[in-house]
């Protein structure tokens, strides 16, 4: 049943009763100071260090074209992505998640994209339930999977847990594996480090706790700590492309300076301070004009605030040790603005690749050119997402092949019979 148009109305007079506080210009006036007076260095209030620019606090533009056709740095480019059915739960108890993580890259390799690691989390309440947690491989050796038990008490963290832990034990185990055939440049489609599993820390108590002591949560903050070490012993350049950077490390800091800052997160910040544009006549007074011609971006920062804190010099990295000096682990980032859709990326590093410049300079053109082109993430990222995501058919059929293993059913919901095939 769709609206009435009184009721439509109705909703829409709703708006004329909520004053949103400052203008447009005062927003982004305050973002143009944070910019200019708080960010070398950002301190918050308790006196951690949150922010540093590499060089300089800067920002700059390229035109669109132009970067599009200039020569790539680097000849070849690989991606990787992983894909999960997301958690399922079964009348049994059984809480599950299967991931699968591949590789692309362009030039496209066949047998590179053939391969896949899959690894499969369970969680059970029946102290019981048994888990043979051997590699197989399969698909004549281009495969390989694995199946792991999760032991925690936590049921109500159950499916986050179990979808965190295969989605980045898949990608980094997946990464590791291929770091020999990247020649030039790895992207991840994500972040450097599992932001979503380091973020337990501040999501509740008990969930910290279960990242502490947990082995499983180690063991992935441990692979992505060796795959760092890898490409930099190999002096191959590795980069995370952040596609909905969510960020609030720089708002928290600026709030701990008792400043309100009204932007709800560094997305919606670095959108003000990279938006181009003026203010233009109209009928109803003036409105924003934006500038799409040119691509802009910010200079390079090393971050050590929220969840970046336990990768850096400050950080225990989950009591993982790390065998090259702490700074060449360290996050950091640019951030592109891309006017076409509105939208922003943060583009990842290790301090150990992007602290010669020349390096620096060269990713940075790299990843404005693959933005150029495509009008969002680098190709290769796209292909890989292609490759890794499992449709909404297959998880249907692959939760259907479960239960007929487990002699169980999924535990159906509400939303299963009113959204139907749609929900998944």
């Amino acid at each position: 049943m769709t609206l009435d148009p009184v009721h439509f109305d109705g909703i829409a007079r709703l708006a004329r009763r909520i004053d949103h506080g400052a203008d447009e210009r005062d927003h982004r006036a305050l973002a143009e100071t944070v910019w200019a007076d708080f960010l070398d260095p950002l301190i918050d209030g308790d006196g951690r260090f949150v922010l540093e620019p590499l060089d300089t606090v800067s920002k700059h533009l390229v035109d669109r074209e132009a970067i599009a056709l200039c020569d790539r740095p680097f000849e070849t480019e690989h991606g990787l992505d992983a894909g999960t059915i997301n958690p399922t739960v079964f009348k049994n108890g059984l809480v599950i998640d299967i991931a699968q993580a591949a590789m692309s890259t362009t030039p496209s390799s066949l047998d590179l994209h053939r391969s896949r690691t899959m690894i499969a989390t369970v969680h059970s309440n029946d102290q019981t339930a048994h888990v043979d947690e051997t590699w197989d491989e399969f698909d004549d050796g281009y495969s390989r999977s694995r199946a792991i038990k999760v032991q925690q008490r936590l049921p109500r963290f159950a499916e986050g847990i179990v979808h965190a832990l295969a989605l980045y034990l898949a990608e980094s185990e997946h990464a590791r594996d291929h770091a020999e055939d990247v020649s030039d440049l790895l992207i991840l489609d994500g972040p450097l480090y599992p932001r979503g599993l380091l973020r337990w820390s501040d999501q509740h108590p008990d969930l910290a706790t279960f990242l502490e002591e947990n082995a499983r949560p180690k063991q992935v903050v441990q692979n992505y700590v060796r795959l760092v070490e890898t490409f930099l012993e190999r002096d191959v350049p590795l980069v995370g492309f952040v596609k909905n950077p969510a960020t609030r490390a720089i708002t928290r800091a600026v709030q701990s300076k008792d400043i309100e800052a009204p932007w709800g997160d560094d997305g919606t910040f670095f959108t003000r301070i990279l938006e181009r544009g003026e203010y233009v006549s109209d009928i109803d007074g003036e409105r924003w004009e934006r500038d799409t011609e040119s691509l802009t971006y910010t200079g390079w920062f090393r971050s050590r605030g929220g969840v970046d804190r336990p990768l850096s010099p400050e950080g225990d990295a989950l009591g993982v040790d790390r065998k090259l000096d702490l700074e060449a682990y360290e996050v950091t980032f640019f951030v592109i603005y891309d006017p076409r859709d509105d939208l922003i990326y943060r583009v990842e590093s290790p301090y150990g690749v992007v602290r010669d410049e020349g390096r620096r300079d060269r990713l940075t053109r790299q990843v404005l050119q693959d933005v150029a082109v495509t009008g969002g993430p680098p190709q290769v990222i796209e292909k890989a997402d292609e490759l890794a995501r499992i449709s909404a058919s297959e998880k249907r059929s692959l939760r259907e092949a479960l239960e007929t293993q487990f002699e169980t059913v999924e535990r159906r919901t509400y939303d299963d019979k009113r959204w139907g095939e749609e929900f998944v």
